[in-house]
């Protein structure tokens, strides 16, 4: 089987969070539909609020900590991004831009992502396609067509109709994985010319 990993980065506040339920549901989805198509696919969970202070330390100094540092490794390395926030006053969590602010400029580039989001009522489900997709598109990630939207009355009552939209998502970023090719990060300090190279130019 082919191997795939998968970064589920979750923006909820609270503990249990509705945030973070949906965003294991749109992680089982993949999962499963990825390994119908013969992908294995390694699940990697970052809830933003056991980061939260090395992000404002970041913000500040310019230097992420190094447990920051090693989920923003793990977002750039990954074949595949999940996306989820809370909606607060009709945009995405301050805790989740901040987040997309400190990863590096290209390290979204071409990376397939499911964006999601909570909210109180379903009006705020408008926050996906007006604040949420502007700003992938902007870091250049290739967002899936499906969105998922959870609002309050989506849990606990009749649920169909998100597991419906959880599946067709979860189905989108499957077949991605599976089309693309593994993910492979550069060595920022790889040699890249031979010393023999390096001293011809020199000379």
């Amino acid at each position: 089987m082919k191997e795939r990993t998968v970064v589920v980065v979750s923006a909820g506040l609270s503990q249990p969070s509705s945030t973070r339920l949906l965003a294991d549901r749109l992680a089982a989805a993949v999962a499963a539909q990825a390994g119908d198509q013969g992908v294995n696919v390694t699940i990697r969970n970052v809830e933003l609020r056991d980061v939260a202070h090395d992000l404002m330390n970041h913000m500040l100094t310019g230097f992420p900590p190094a447990s920051l540092k090693a989920v923003l490794d793990e977002v750039e390395a990954a074949d595949g991004l999940i996306a989820v926030t809370p909606v607060f006053n009709a945009s995405y969590s301050g805790l989740f831009k901040s987040f997309f602010d400190v990863l590096d400029k290209d390290a979204l580039v071409d990376k397939p992502v499911l964006i999601a989001a909570t909210g109180g009522t379903a009006r705020h489900s408008l926050a996906l396609e007006h604040a949420l997709r502007p700003m992938f598109a902007y870091l250049r990630a290739v967002t899936m067509p499906t969105s998922v939207f959870a609002a309050s009355e989506d849990w606990g009552g009749d649920e169909d109709a998100l597991h419906g939209r959880v599946e067709r998502a979860g189905g989108e970023l499957a077949r991605e994985l599976s089309r693309r090719e593994p993910v492979t990060v550069a060595d920022p300090f790889a040699l890249t010319a031979s010393f023999e190279e390096m001293l011809a130019r020199g000379a």
